[in-house]
């Protein structure tokens, strides 16, 4: 038995050449930046107008956009078989018309039932737009160099919050909430359908090849040990991701520190996770996955533990939240090419999806609850440590997540089995 490396120039980091729509990478990167600030980012800056102006209470509010999330994590495993089988210009055009009307519905919407309905439809469109069905279009256009391309439209994700927060905060200051929904919504409109619906008409090219020599269908795979163990892993670092991030003002404000320290200390953080995305090329071409998998869901646990045991000075908690910050950034490649590292690129999108579905309803139940759990614990700190500790246990179970084929002759670009 052998164990599968992508150390090289393989399924992560290969460069191989084939030919490519130049269209994608760029329409990808515009769709992304306006997609993520629009239907998610956006909200947290209107959600306060939104409830002052309606007497709906935040946790209502919060819980209609919790279940866009978690629709969007269901539906994405139907998104990336759609994918696979036809390519993602339909999905990804059609995400784009549900987007813009969901905001609409959301807009207009007199009652918490037609809110709840919008956020229920904005789920789909997070689905067939945001970085999973993006992920998979780049995957099957540009392997084995996907990774490079994985981390460029990545990149340009990171600049939604910095464009469309204080877009919409400007807006939402010389119009009402509901204005500010529709004219985003004009927006969405404008920018990603004809950029899904032109940019990705290229030919769906087929897949590249897996990087063993294994038969395994989607269905054997979604069921096998390392596959199981790896979704396990995933969503555990998501809840605890995702908490740390929800929680991190309130912890520094427990601490004496100042709102505006607070949210510098949270937008270093974002900073970090881009520059966390330029590293991780170098990272894949110079680990096995498995290795740079635990390595970095320890890193995960180790930056929440600090921030558990670290009360200042206020600098070295910047030096925190920055690193924390890059281990972010690259978990988020890390899912990215998770399949393609171990199985390929065969069944990414379906794959993908199941992957990702798990972890992304952790991460849309994460603010509940760590707001649940902060108080009985004793507060945010003690909340921080129990965060690192299912970190360190993502790490454990990240172990078990090595594909193991038998021997095969070689395969050139694609991987290196060792």
């Amino acid at each position: 038995m052998t164990e599968l490396n992508t150390r090289t120039s393989g399924v992560a980091t290969g460069t191989g050449v084939r030919s490519r729509p130049r269209a994608v990478l760029p329409a990808l990167c515009a769709t992304q930046i306006t997609s993520w600030g629009i239907v998610y980012y956006a909200f947290p800056v209107l959600n306060p107008q939104i409830t002052a102006a309606t007497g709906w209470s935040s946790a209502m509010t919060m819980a209609a956009f919790s279940l866009a999330l978690i629709v969007s994590g269901i539906t994405g495993i139907q998104v990336g078989k759609a994918i696979d089988r036809r390519g993602p210009r339909t999905v990804m055009t059609a995400g784009s018309v549900a987007g813009a009307m969901s905001l609409v519905v959301v807009a207009i919407a007199p009652n918490l039932p037609v809110f709840f309905t919008g956020w229920l439809l904005a789920g789909f469109a997070m689905a067939a737009t945001f970085y999973q069905p993006a992920f998979a279009a780049l995957t099957r256009y540009f392997a084995p160099d996907h990774v490079r391309a994985l981390t460029i439209v990545t990149l340009a994700g990171g600049l939604a919050s910095t464009v469309f927060a204080p877009l919409t905060a400007a807006l939402v200051t010389h119009f009402t909430w509901r204005t500010t929904y529709l004219v985003l919504a004009a927006i969405l409109a404008a920018v990603t359908i004809p950029a899904h619906a032109l940019a990705l008409r290229a030919p769906w090219p087929p897949a590249h090849p897996a990087p063993t020599d294994m038969a395994s269908t989607p269905y054997q795979v979604v069921r096998s040990r390392p596959f199981l163990l790896l979704a396990l892993a995933f969503l555990l670092s998501a809840f605890a991701m995702y908490a740390v991030v929800v929680t991190l003002v309130p912890l520094l404000l427990e601490r004496g520190y100042t709102t505006t320290q607070a949210a510098w200390a949270l937008g270093l953080g974002g900073a970090g996770q881009t520059l966390g995305r330029t590293l991780y090329a170098a990272l894949a071409r110079h680990t096995h996955v498995t290795t740079r998998t635990v390595a970095l869901l320890v890193l995960g646990a180790a930056t929440t533990a600090a921030f558990a045991v670290v009360p200042g000075p206020y600098g070295l908690l910047i030096v925190v939240a920055v690193l924390a910050g890059v281990v972010r950034g690259n978990l988020t490649l890390l899912q990215a090419t998770a399949i393609t590292d171990r199985w390929g690129t065969t069944h990414y999108g379906r794959l993908s999806g199941t992957l990702s579905a798990p972890a992304q309803t952790a991460s849309a139940l994460a603010p509940f609850a760590a707001a649940l759990l902060a108080p009985p614990l004793g507060g945010t700190p003690q909340l921080f440590g129990l965060l690192a500790g299912l970190g360190a246990t993502a790490a454990l179970i990240a172990l078990g997540t090595t594909v193991r084929a038998p021997e095969v002759p070689s395969l050139g670009n694609t991987a290196r089995l060792e």
